[in-house]
């Protein structure tokens, strides 16, 4: 009884190191995901916008984000824009980075989710009168928002898990931390099952605030059911 006992001891000994850096991998994560889905929005309403320049710059950010390996991009924002005289401190380069990145990805979200929404409530706008903003605003992106709440979903879930790339620009996150950890106590059993414990919650966690995102989205369009 006493081995199990000092067994759960050893194991838990590294819970509250850990969850310091869990705190900034969840700041980082809200951050940079926030940012993602700005740009997501913006870029994906651009995509569809009538002037091709719009369309055009729109259409190069994506290329360019989304080919580009997301270390990559922390790399280059972090250590090679100081050469150009921009200098942005650890924290900013990897939420800057992570979001420009993730954000790449959802404006295709955005954009399918916007091309999903049927042809005639853009009619029955049309035949209300209402402007090309007030069209999009209050008749196809609310409608459009609940498509993209599972992709969504899946991408901040994804977002999360690549926070440990920014261990490579000098933030000691949560895997980070593991690693080090591990490297003092040689102790992996126990580190990386609590590792994985931590992230298997926030996953969790983010799926449950997409899911009350989509239910209110839902009930504000008068439909019922839960979201899947």
């Amino acid at each position: 009884m006493l081995d199990r006992t000092g067994a759960m001891f050893d194991f838990l000994k590294y819970l509250p190191t850990l969850l310091e850096a869990t705190v900034l991998t969840v700041e980082i994560t809200v951050m940079g995901f926030s940012l993602a889905v700005v740009v997501a929005m913006i870029a994906g309403t651009a995509r569809l916008a009538r002037s091709w320049i719009v369309r055009w710059v729109a259409r190069v950010y994506v290329e360019i984000f989304r080919g580009a390996p997301a270390l990559l991009i922390l790399f280059w924002i972090y250590y090679a824009l100081p050469h150009f005289g921009v200098t942005l401190d650890a924290l900013t380069a990897a939420v800057i980075g992570l979001g420009l990145n993730a954000g790449a990805y959802g404006s295709e979200v955005v954009r399918g989710a916007l091309l999903a929404v049927p042809k005639g409530q853009h009619e029955a706008a049309t035949a209300l009168n209402f402007a090309p903003r007030q069209r999009l605003t209050r008749v196809i992106l609310p409608q459009a928002l609940i498509m993209m709440m599972p992709p969504f979903g899946n991408l901040a879930i994804e977002f999360l898990k690549s926070t440990a790339l920014v261990s490579l620009i000098t933030i000691t996150e949560l895997t980070s931390r593991a690693v080090q950890l591990n490297n003092i106590n040689f102790r992996p059993m126990e580190v990386f099952v609590l590792v994985l414990a931590i992230y298997f919650v926030l996953a969790l966690g983010i799926t449950a605030v997409m899911r009350t995102i989509e239910a209110r989205l839902n009930r504000s369009l008068g439909r019922e059911g839960r979201p899947s």
